[in-house]
Formats: C-alpha cells, sequence, structure tokens
C-alpha cells in the first residue's frame, strides 16, 4: 500500500541519492547479522503471527507498526509480505529514517518518535486501532516503569484481538538457565558472523566518512539523545507485564539461546 510520508516529520534534506541510501540499508543488513540470533528467522516467525491475526480482517487494510524499526528491517519485509497493509515505522534516530524513506520509497510510511515519552503515539497520527505492533531489540531499552507505560498505551491501541509481537533478547528466570542460553545463543552467533563484514561501530564510522549523508549527520547530532534505562525484566517478568496490561493471552512462539519472539494478544 502506498501510504507516503508521515505529516510533519522529515524536512531533514534528503540523503544525496537513493542508490546512496539504498547502499547504507544493505550494509545496515548485514551488520545486523552480527548481533541478531537468527536475525532471518525471527523476523519471519513475526511476519507469520502478523499475517496470521490480520487475515480476514475487515475490509479496511491492516495498520502495522514497527516499533524501533531503524531504516526499516522489518517493516520493509512485513510491506512486502502484506502489501495492502499500512506499515507504520517508528523510531528517534533522524539519520536512519531518513535512510528507510530513501530506500524504500512509499511502501512504508516513517514517524520520528522516541517510544514511551508522554504522547508518543499521538505523534504518530494514527486514526484508527492498530491491528499489530511488532518490535525487534528495540523495548529491552526502555527502563521498567517506561516500559509498563507503553505496554499499557499499546494495550489501549491495538484493537481486540490484535497482536503486540516482540522479539528480543530475554532473561530466563533461572541464573543457570540464562547463563546457558546466552552461550548457546553466543555460539549461534558466532557461526553466524562469517557472513557479517562489519560491526555496529565501524558501519558508523562509515556513514560518518560518506559526504552524501553529512546533512542528516548535522541534523541528528543537534537532537538530544535519550539515556538508555534498560530493564532487568525476566521473560516472566515481561509476561506478567502484558497481562497486567491489557493482553488477554501471552506466551512465546519462538526461541533459541535467550532470544525470543513473544506474543500479546488483545
Amino acid at each position: 500500500m502506498n501510504v507516503g510520508s508521515a505529516s510533519g516529520v522529515g524536512g531533514l534534506g534528503g540523503v544525496g541519492t537513493v542508490a546512496a541510501a539504498s547502499r547504507w540499508v544493505e550494509r545496515w543488513e548485514r551488520q545486523q547479522q552480527r548481533y541478531a540470533i537468527d536475525r532471518e528467522e525471527r523476523f519471519t516467525v513475526i511476519s507469520d503471527v502478523v499475517e496470521r491475526v490480520t487475515a480476514g480482517g475487515g475490509p479496511a487494510a491492516p495498520l502495522l507498526l514497527d516499533l524501533g524499526c531503524g531504516p526499516g528491517s522489518l517493516a520493509g519485509r512485513l510491506a512486502a509480505r502484506m502489501p495492502a497493509a499500512e506499515v507504520v515505522g517508528v523510531d528517534a534516530d533522524p539519520l536512519l529514517l531518513e535512510l528507510g524513506r530513501a530506500h524504500h520509497g512509499t511502501a512504508l510510511r516513517f514517524a520520528e518518535a522516541r517510544i514511551g515519552e508522554p504522547g508518543w503515539l499521538d505523534a504518530l497520527l494514527l486514526e484508527r486501532p492498530v491491528d499489530a505492533a511488532v518490535s525487534t531489540t528495540a523495548l529491552h531499552y526502555l527502563g521498567e516503569a517506561t516500559l509498563r507505560r507503553t505496554y499499557r498505551e499499546l494495550a489501549e491501541r491495538i484493537r481486540p484481538g490484535g497482536v503486540l509481537v516482540n522479539g528480543d533478547h530475554l532473561d530466563r528466570d533461572s541464573p543457570k538457565v540464562h547463563e546457558l542460553a546466552v552461550d548457546i545463543g553466543r555460539r549461534r552467533a558466532e557461526r553466524q558472523q562469517a557472513l557479517a563484514h562489519e560491526d555496529w561501530e565501524s558501519w558508523w564510522s562509515g556513514v560518518r566518512a560518506d559526504p552524501e549523508l553529512t546533512p542528516l549527520l548535522a541534523a541528528r547530532d543537534r537532537r538530544t539523545h535519550p539515556h538508555c534505562e534498560g530493564n532487568k525484566l525476566t521473560l516472566t517478568d515481561h509476561l506478567a507485564l502484558l497481562r497486567e496490561s491489557g493482553f488477554e493471552h501471552v506466551g512465546t512462539v519462538w526461541q533459541f539461546g535467550n532470544s525470543h519472539v513473544v506474543v500479546a494478544v488483545r
């Protein structure tokens, strides 16, 4: 579905060329393989859940949110899988958002917002209830109080029968089992790293050396970047918070090491 840009979002001068944006998005995809266990399989599982939940949902196209979307890795896959859907990518980083806009064109709508801040959902200009909200390796950066509020706010915006799907690194309740899960995940990641030719630091160093991205970097550097609060919630803690927030059915549909896909159905 061609949804264009978010009203009032953008205006940063844009990427020099679409080719430049695509080059950096493709490099982003490669470096992210270093940090996400079975990243493509996890994306596929999340997309499967969203497709199942939204199938036969009525005459309106599904409305999907990708929280902490970066340049649109998961959002782009959802749009390709469900071309009739309206997919909104949400992130606080203007450079990553602008790369996503240039690379994905009208297939996605991107909105700049800091997840969990007061009024962040209002800034997305949503005109109807959300069918599905997804996130990958983003919500663990939120503090416990912020996460609790975010879960509650999402439960209020997601339609009955809709779903929140979170793919993230979550601790097991037993410290010993968690230790083993982390080690298993580390071993799998090491086997995958042969496919990733750069890491987070080298990607950003390369971005800063590219003159085509200078206007975006200047705009990004003018932003106040929030402190990463983080939390020490276990998987069981997350499930309990989701139930308290108003989700009726919660559980895990995929797991490897300490990487999980958690589903919460309204």
